[in-house]
């Protein structure tokens, strides 16, 4: 009898623990969110293909004392919402933009992201 209570109490606690671990799905957006960045030899297109879900992604390109300004024409071509920021670290005003939506108008300004 003790051997099947044992069994009993491994089977559902393994099950427990399987049900608890994440399966991958929410880590990322699958599809593409690309933004237009200046340069000293003019304008450049940044995209990040599958951006991580859930946390705040600072465009490396726009922050520092090389910028040339923030990022503009944002176009999220992902799966999920994308609220893009003014501000690094996801702070400043923001514009939301839909899952699979148009570019963004130029005037649409962005130095951080988040994705989810």
């Amino acid at each position: 009898m003790r051997t099947r209570t044992a069994a009993v109490a491994l089977t559902t606690s393994l099950l427990a623990a399987a049900t608890c671990l994440p399966d991958g799905s929410a880590a990322a957006a699958t599809g593409r969110f690309s933004y237009t960045f200046m340069t000293r030899q003019g304008p450049l297109t940044s995209v990040l293909t599958d951006p991580p879900s859930g946390q705040c992604l600072v465009l490396p390109e726009v922050i520092g004392p090389r910028a040339y300004g923030a990022a503009y024409a944002p176009w999220n071509e992902t799966g999920e919402t994308v609220r893009v920021y003014t501000g690094a670290d996801c702070t400043g005003g923001y514009a939301t933009l839909r899952p699979h939506s148009r570019r963004a108008p130029e005037q649409v300004t962005l130095r951080a992201v988040w994705v989810g």
